[in-house]
Parts: C-alpha cells; sequence; structure tokens
C-alpha cells in the first residue's frame, strides 16, 4: 500500500546515490530521510548496480511511496563515468517500475527553477533554499543528498499545482 504523502527523491549516480524521503502535505514539506548511498569502488560493476538496486528496493519497500522523483542525466565530458551512472540509472528506474509506483523525472534545471526559481543557480545557492524549504538535522552531506532532497521537493511543488495526488 503506497502513502499518498510520500514521495522519494534520488539523485541517481554510480559511486554515490542520495536518496531523500519527504512528506507532501498542503501546507508544507517534512524531512522524513536522507542519505548518500555509497558504493564501494573495490567491487567489480555488477555488483555496484545489484547494490544501488537493493538499496532502492529497500527505501520504497520500507517507505512505500505514491511517487519516485528521479534527476535525470547531465552528460558530462567523461563517457565512462556517464555510462555508469546512466546503467546506474537504469536499475533505480527498474526498481521503481517493478514497484509499481509513479515515476517523474527532472533535469538539473528544472530542479533549480523550482528551488531557487532561478534555472542556471550554482549548487550553495540550491543547498541554501534547500535548507529554508525543509528542516535538516545538521550534519555533514554531501551534495548527491541534497540533490535528492531538491528532486524530492520539485515533485511535490509541481504536484501540488496540478492534478497529480
Amino acid at each position: 500500500m503506497q502513502n499518498k504523502n510520500i514521495i522519494l527523491g534520488i539523485d541517481p549516480g554510480y559511486g554515490r546515490v542520495g536518496i531523500a524521503i519527504i512528506e507532501k502535505t498542503n501546507k508544507c514539506e517534512r524531512l522524513i530521510h536522507s542519505e548518500c548511498f555509497e558504493t564501494d569502488v573495490k567491487l567489480p560493476h555488477f555488483k555496484r548496480l545489484l547494490l544501488i538496486g537493493e538499496k532502492i528496493k529497500e527505501i520504497i519497500k520500507y517507505y512505500k511511496p505514491w511517487c519516485v522523483a528521479v534527476e535525470t542525466l547531465l552528460w558530462s565530458k567523461n563517457k565512462k563515468t556517464a555510462l555508469q551512472v546512466a546503467e546506474a540509472r537504469g536499475v533505480i528506474l527498474f526498481e521503481v517500475a517493478r514497484a509499481n509506483i509513479v515515476l517523474r523525472e527532472f533535469n538539473p534545471n528544472q530542479i533549480k527553477l523550482a528551488i531557487t526559481g532561478y534555472g542556471k543557480s550554482d549548487k550553495k545557492q540550491v543547498i541554501n533554499m534547500v535548507e529554508k524549504l525543509v528542516k535538516i538535522i545538521p550534519k555533514k552531506r554531501h551534495d548527491d543528498e541534497y540533490d535528492a532532497i531538491a528532486t524530492a521537493l520539485t515533485c511535490a511543488a509541481i504536484s501540488l499545482s496540478t492534478d497529480i495526488p
């Protein structure tokens, strides 16, 4: 049974995957959980992909989100890294499809626009706004974790302004 108030935000990666769970209400969003899931560089490629899939499956099973928001890829000059991230993203999308959950995808400019009001904001501006939009318990966080929170918040903002539950 999916919880209609829970959104899972994911910043896909190969070495690090940003994961955030938010609860949306008509008044505000509340951060329930966030983390940066890291795979061990010593593991073979296919094992790292397996671990990513298992982690996403576990998060979906535990939090039962109605929607998963995933950041689309921003192509880099490093083709090897881009392919690894694309494969990790494929594993993530597979787990979302297998769980039969609504999938929303947002590109980095859409996320920046939704969070800061400017589609070309830098990382620091996005992080500052995320910290203003949701209460975050102070701890050291990777950018990937903030990106996942921003992705979930983007989905919440867009779904509140449309007919999506």
